[in-house]
């Protein structure tokens, strides 16, 4: 059980790279200027990264509750896919979204959050 549960913080892990690395895409496709293209592709994945480390991460610093936590992970998470799909990249932002529902279960299911804040 414990390497299933190593796993499913793994993939969580690569999940939350994945998010970053679609944003960041989504801004350098952008149809506008280069100089937007680039803020974009930086400055989204940047934003996102800080939002995340201030109140999702495992040692954030402004700690929420789970139910919250949960939310503004589905919140990034969604976004993550809607910019792929806007990028005309409509299977991996299919297939990003059910890998990281499917993980965000079993993370929340098995209560690994507990473990990842100890």
């Amino acid at each position: 059980m414990m390497v299933f549960q190593a796993i499913i913080l793994v993939v969580l892990f690569l999940v939350e790279i994945a998010a970053l690395a679609a944003l960041g895409y989504w801004g350098f496709h952008v149809e506008r200027g280069l100089v937007l293209r680039i803020l974009l592709g930086i400055g989204t994945p940047l934003l996102t990264a800080v939002f995340w480390g201030m109140f999702i991460a495992p040692k954030a610093a402004f700690p929420v509750t789970i139910p919250v936590r949960a939310l503004l992970q589905l919140i990034v998470f969604g976004l993550s896919a809607a910019a792929l799909y806007a990028s005309g990249r409509t299977g991996l932002a299919v297939t990003f979204a059910v890998v990281a529902l499917v993980d965000m279960a079993f993370v929340y299911s098995l209560k690994l959050y507990e473990w990842q804040h100890s």
